[in-house]
């Protein structure tokens, strides 16, 4: 078989071999178009020697057990050319993106990828004008910098000679200054008005979404008119409206609450936070709003996806990047394919939005991911790019929206400092994904005294203390330049920089490790590490350690309280130092520009965050090795990764974490819209499902009750559905369970899912069938094992109605796929909690077994209900554990077949349902 390179209309022919790696061998097709398929230890040979095309660098030479090698990577060649659009980074999401035929074969894999090279490089040779300049500009760049694609590019965009294109080869880079300034000059936005929206309404604002001649869906009618309860008037202080609202898969919950959003946000002038739990569901929710705004100019204004600051591109970080180029080339290829992203993004934002996030697992993380403001450096007005800031317009832009997309960590952080940028609170939140509140609010309210959070807190104090590690200014330095005041807010600056070098300082890890701490929170932290080794049961445990605050070890009692008196000597200048901030606004208000203002109050924001976690630290050392407040539970622990410690601290978590959801973002609300296909876990007793569901979201912490709606799936999950119970795997036989997955993955022909809850079997397992599964034509893709982040995993599981994924909680969590993509879910146990410090007092508190029995069930309901998405799915559900208990089965709907057998009749049977046949002889007798 032989095919020669396609040439592009635009760009010089580029003929390097191809590489396709599979999981047992690959194809190596040669610049004159000799096709061979070869072992990987040869295939590995001949990319080390000779640079070849290959698609997905971190995945390939995963795939080849070796090290990266020089290639021509066609997802970089992609990202410049086409920024910011999205490709699945497999050779059939580039060709199914360019329209061309899906390849079949991995032979037909390695041709396409030479069509997806011509398609980028003859659009490259269409960019004309200022855009085709800047394109340029970036190349140049580049390619000067030993950019691969480099000489290939300049040809398809016309730079034909030697001469430099620029005299300063990072002067194409400077993209910022391409960009427009975002508009302040509205004055501050009125609060909202309190009109009603009567079902009625909601319901004709559903019909104009879906459009008259649409599918007759009376759940999603009857759920609108129902949730439309949540956007009535608020007749008491801190009693908000709250709705409770299950919606079966398949009603169509999302544009069922954004129909009486909508209409509230017009009718009052106000904005509608929707929250959701992951920025994928935050994507999928902002592409059901194009309904709604069909105009994109339109939606642009009236809808905003917010995200925290720490997702969005800073353009200084780039700046800085940038000028450190000619000491650190090898950035270069990084930082031209971020430039041109950075001139065609929508909102700056890499986390969820256009940033095609494969390719920071291309790049590295420190190239791309975090150039965003992660260590909460910003210095807002003084930055001389505020005026273009991508944080700063979403800010801006979220003041005027109707509708604004978050997300449940955004939402509480901000409600717990009294609102956003501008002090604003919501007034209305419709919180889709609803069960997973408990678990959000779990980690946005609970407080981690660790060597790497101490650590960060001195970092952003005291600015970098190492050189050539970053900007990171310090307070004192991004204060320096705010005008003169009150003199107290530089005593007290000077008492907090002294105060923060107790804080655990550069090197911290290898002093804990060594045993030789400095300072008191350094010693706090290594006699915690002792206590956690001394007390663990398996000490030299791959993962990572716990123990319990009491009966301290020698020494440990004492270094708490040493740290605990240290952190109070910081947070009480912290204090001051935010008040003299708050006495300079007042005294300074005549003076002060609007810029300054608001930098100052940003400035005094962080300080007063930082200082509730420097007192919730003091309070936990306070703690040791006495009562922990009832409300809390504390515990010790040691981060291990690839067998070494990589973080020593306390942890504080809320018992019940609701309590502070409540308080900060329940009560001050006027009307708040819960809901869920499983907020109920199926306990059996429909009281009791709602009392557990009200118990997790909180409702007993409200005075009034909230509004329970229940509208069923319209599915037939009895004729389109089955649950497997495998009785003959054993859990502790790790081939037998690879097999089983092997078996059951065949017997659906793909589209399958293995969840597992734990990495190690997960790992396992595909080591172990992932050739198989390549000798039978079915891609396997594997979290934790492919070199590809999970958001790229599950879409590439999605484009690929055959491939089969094995993943852990994020999986379950994040997938929303067609249901031709899923037809099949594999559990390798019950997925019982962790039986950890945290989850063993909180079982305690919640009803013992009854609280296990309530989660397990849970995450089985999650994960069954992405298998049916439409009326013509069928999809099984399949549990390699003969000791699932019947009282977990009310997880699955009323009706539906489970049928308790061994792994063979389990695969027969699963070929017969697939194949449209019904043997249902062995079902589960009762659900008790």
């Amino acid at each position: 078989m032989s095919r020669a390179a396609p040439e592009s209309q635009s760009g010089p022919n580029i003929q390097p071999p191809v590489l396709v790696a599979g999981h047992s061998d690959g194809v190596w097709l040669t610049p004159d178009g000799v096709v061979e398929r070869l072992p990987l230890k040869r295939l590995k040979k001949l990319a080390e020697a000779e640079a070849p095309l290959i698609c997905h660098a971190r995945s390939t030479s995963t795939r080849l057990g070796g090290q990266p090698f020089r290639a021509y990577d066609i997802l970089e060649l992609f990202c410049f050319a086409f920024p910011a659009q999205f490709a699945v980074p497999t050779p059939a999401g580039l060709a199914r993106y360019f329209g061309n035929a899906l390849p079949k074969s991995p032979e037909g894999e390695a041709e396409s990828l030479l069509s997806s090279v011509a398609a980028c490089l003859d659009a490259l040779g269409m960019e004309t004008g200022v855009a085709g300049d800047r394109a340029r500009r970036i190349a140049w760049a580049m390619a000067r910098n030993g950019w691969i694609w480099g000489p290939a590019v300049l040809g398809a965009l016309g730079v034909t000679d030697e001469e430099p294109h620029s005299t300063n080869v990072a002067a194409g880079l400077r993209v910022w200054t391409a960009l427009s300034d975002w508009s302040d000059h509205q004055g501050p936005e009125a609060q909202p008005s309190s009109f009603p929206v009567s079902p009625a309404e909601a319901r004709q604002r559903l019909t104009d979404l879906i459009g008259r001649d649409a599918e007759d869906r009376p759940q999603q009618a009857d759920y609108t008119s129902a949730v439309s309860a949540a956007f009535q008037p608020r007749n008491v202080v801190d009693r908000p409206n709250v709705v409770l609202a299950e919606a079966g898969t398949g009603v169509g919950k999302t544009l069922g609450y954004i129909a009486p959003a909508s209409v509230w946000a017009e009718k009052n002038d106000g904005a509608v936070w929707i929250s959701t739990y992951t920025k994928n569901l935050q994507r999928q929710i902002d592409t059901e709003l194009d309904r709604l705004y069909p105009d994109r100019s339109e939606k642009t204004r009236k809808v905003v996806v917010r995200k925290g600051r720490e997702n969005y591109l800073c353009l200084l970080n780039l700046e800085e990047a940038v000028l450190g180029l000619p000491t650190r080339p090898e950035n270069a290829v990084a930082l031209g394919l971020m430039a041109r992203w950075t001139l065609a993004t929508r909102d700056g934002a890499v986390f969820g939005s256009d940033f095609p996030t494969w390719l920071a697992d291309l790049l590295g993380r420190g190239r791309t991911l975090d150039l965003t403001d992660s260590r909460g450096e910003c210095v807002y007005a003084a930055c001389p790019h505020y005026g273009k800031c991508f944080i700063e317009r979403a800010i801006r832009r979220s003041r005027r929206a109707d509708i604004v997309v978050a997300n449940h960590a955004l939402v509480m952080i901000q409600a717990a400092m009294g609102g956003g940028a501008d002090g604003m609170v919501p007034t209305r939140y419709v919180f889709d994904e609803g069960h997973h509140l408990f678990d959000a609010a779990d980690s946005a309210f609970s407080a981690h005294l660790s060597g790497a959070e101490a650590g960060e807190l001195r970092r952003w104090l005291l600015g970098a203390e190492e050189r050539g590690r970053s900007r990171a200014r310090g307070l004192k330095r991004r204060m320096e330049d705010l005008p003169a005041g009150d003199t107290d807010i530089w005593d007290h600056l000077e008492d907090v920089v002294h105060a923060a070098r107790a804080l655990p300082g550069p090197g911290w890890r290898n002093r804990l490790t060594s045993a030789q701490p400095t300072g008191p929170l350094e010693t706090l932290l290594c006699r915690v590490r002792d206590q956690v080794y001394a007390r663990s049961p398996d000490s030299n445990s791959p993962y990572g350690l716990e123990t319990e605050t009491n009966e301290p070890v020698p020494g440990l009692a004492e270094a708490a309280a040493e740290a605990g008196a240290a952190l109070k000597r910081l947070a009480a200048p912290l204090s001051k130092l935010s008040e003299a901030l708050a006495n300079l606004m007042d005294d300074e208000a005549a003076d002060l520009d609007t810029p300054t203002r608001n930098r100052i109050e940003a400035i005094s924001r962080g300080i007063t965050r930082r200082r509730e976690q420097v007192v919730a630290w003091a309070s936990m050392c306070g703690s040791v090795g006495e009562a922990v407040p009832p409300e809390f539970v504390d515990w010790f622990s040691v981060e291990r990764s690839f067998g070494q410690d990589s973080d020593v601290g306390m942890r504080r978590h809320w018992i019940d974490p609701t309590i502070p959801l409540v308080a900060t973002v329940f009560r001050p609300a006027h009307g708040v819209l819960i809901t869920s296909a499983s907020l109920r876990d199926g306990a059996g007793d429909p009281e009791q499902d709602w009392r557990a569901a009200e118990q997790r979201t909180g409702m007993p912490w409200l005075e009034d009750p909230p509004v329970r709606v229940q509208v069923s799936s319209p599915f037939n999950y009895p004729e389109n559905t089955r649950v497997f119970i495998v009785n003959d795997v054993r859990k502790d036989r790790m081939d037998q369970v690879a097999a089983a997955y092997r078996e059951l993955f065949l017997a659906s022909g793909g589209g399958g899912i293995g969840l597992f809850t734990a990495i190690s079997r997960l790992r396992d397992v595909q080591s172990r069938i992932a050739a198989d599964m390549q000798q039978a034509g079915i891609p396997l893709l594997a979290q934790h094992a492919d070199g590809i982040d999970i958001s790229t995993l599950i879409d590439m599981f999605r484009e690929d109605r055959d491939a089969c994924l094995l993943g852990t909680d994020a999986v379950r969590d994040g997938v929303d796929v067609p249901g031709q993509s899923l037809r099949l879910l594999v559990f390798d146990r019950v997925p019982w909690p962790r039986p950890d410090i945290l989850h063993k007092v909180r079982r305690s508190a919640f009803g013992g077994r009854t609280y296990d029995d309530m989660i397990a069930r849970f995450r089985m309901k999650q994960a069954f209900g992405r298998l049916v998405r439409r009326q013509d799915d069928r999809g099984a559900f399949v549990l390699l554990d003969p000791m699932m208990p019947s009282r977990l089965l009310g997880a699955f709907p009323d009706g539906v077949p489970v049928i308790r057998t061994g792994l063979a009749e389990t695969v027969a049977e699963l070929r017969s349902f697939y194949a449209g046949g019904d043997r249902t002889e062995k079902q589960e007798p009762d659900n008790n």
